[in-house]
């Protein structure tokens, strides 16, 4: 099974000192103009054996600097000429939308974009599912690979069945640093008493690296992920999640039945540039975990689901998604507001995370769960589908000039 390779890249605005003011907020984008880490990723991928389709999914803070960063990202990618490429950017994701209409699948196009983290993967599933691939492996922008049987050890096990019987259709590896570290290193300060993120993680990852190899896990790494056909063109990333859709994909599939793994001896070295502001991420954190709560509550009252609750994800992210976020959360604001950096931004968020983390968790809550009925039938019928593989394959050839308006310049004799 040769996988497709889906690599997510993010970017934004060139760098300016007037306030970002993107709809759409990641994590660290890549500011247009500079090269950031793109490049260093899939030159590690040269060396890798049974490398295939590489598909690069162009996502972006703001809509319009979308074709500039296609540009951009297709710069990069033509530098590359030993690994077969594909950018997919705007025209392609309107060639794909229009496909979904003609097809009655119209209803779902917002779960399939480029604007949002769950969007994104969603959009490179699609297009894994257009090309016929029976596996896929995801990969992050900024992360390096230096074993050249990255993908074989990826796959290994997948279709199998585990020592419980339990067939492995997702599998997730982990991030390591420079020294082969997987723990996130410090001890939490006072201010996180009452939050404690980095030691609940330490402690899954401890218990994950303990034998068997590969076990049923709580967490998963969206940028070292390998899933099977048979659990990606049936289980959805949730577009709605603001962030951690690859934890959130662990809890999509139990769920539907399924489980997702990790496998103790399969990394990625992860290079991620600094978060320019802990207060942001703090506050994208507080969203993630109150929506997470409210989806395992709202999921009792559908009939066709397997039952998830905060107790069967202990440690993390367990004891962030259980009825104590309400107050874990607003406390921590407070306590973070009294010293270090970012005082006046954290207590903002104290007065007024909560009651919008609430109100968006309430109106985008059961949009995935619509979302995700419809897409196995989506999957099924966008499957080698013969439109749009034969132009993501490049027998047909598309003029991106012409369908973004960039034309060159008539000199005037």
């Amino acid at each position: 099974m040769q996988p497709t390779v889906i690599i997510p890249t993010f970017w934004t605005r060139r760098r300016s000192r007037g306030l970002n003011r993107s709809p759409i907020r990641f994590d660290h984008p890549t500011p247009l103009g500079e090269e950031g880490t793109l490049p260093a990723c899939l030159r590690s991928l040269e060396t890798v054996e049974g490398l295939g389709r590489v598909v690069l999914l162009v996502a972006v803070t703001d809509e319009s600097i979308a074709h500039s960063a296609e540009d951009q990202v297709v710069d990069i990618a033509n530098d590359f000429t030993g690994i077969d490429t594909m950018v997919c950017g705007p025209a392609e994701m309107g060639s794909l939308h229009r496909r979904m209409e003609q097809l009655e699948f119209a209803d779902v196009i917002s779960g399939v974009t480029l604007g949002g983290y769950g969007g994104v993967r969603n959009a490179g599933l699609m297009i894994a599912s257009v090309l016929g691939s029976e596996t896929v492996v995801f990969l992050d922008d900024d992360q390096v690979v230096s074993d050249p049987t990255f993908l074989a050890r990826g796959l290994d096990g997948i279709g199998m069945k585990d020592e419980q019987g339990r067939v492995v259709l997702a599998k997730s590896g982990y991030y390591s640093d420079e020294a082969a570290a997987y723990a996130s290193p410090g001890r939490a300060p006072f201010s996180d008493t009452f939050w404690r993120q980095k030691e609940l993680y330490n402690r899954t990852m401890a218990s994950a690296m303990k034998p068997p190899r590969i076990k049923s896990t709580t967490i998963a790494f969206g940028g070292c992920l390998a899933l099977h056909r048979d659990m990606y063109c049936n289980v959805s990333f949730d577009p709605w999640a603001v962030r951690g859709e690859d934890i959130d994909y662990v809890i999509n599939a139990r769920m539907h039945g399924g489980d997702v793994f990790l496998d103790s001896e399969w990394s990625v070295l992860h290079r991620p540039p600094e978060v320019s502001s802990q207060a942001a991420l703090f506050n994208d954190n507080v969203f993630r975990f109150v929506y997470t709560h409210r989806k395992l509550e709202f999921s009792k009252s559908q009939v066709d689901l397997r039952q998830v609750t905060a107790e069967s994800l202990m440690p993390y992210p367990g004891h962030l998604v259980d009825s104590s976020i309400n107050w874990r959360a607003p406390l921590t604001a407070v306590l973070r507001s009294l010293s270090g950096k970012e005082r006046r931004a954290y207590l903002t968020i104290a007065r007024k995370v909560l009651p919008e983390a609430r109100h968006y968790a309430r109106e985008n809550c059961d949009r995935y769960f619509a979302f995700q009925r419809r897409w196995p039938m989506l999957m099924d019928r966008i499957w080698n589908d013969i439109a749009l593989k034969s132009l993501f394959t490049g027998e047909r050839r598309v003029d991106r000039g012409a369908l973004t308006g960039r034309f060159p310049v008539i000199q005037a004799d």
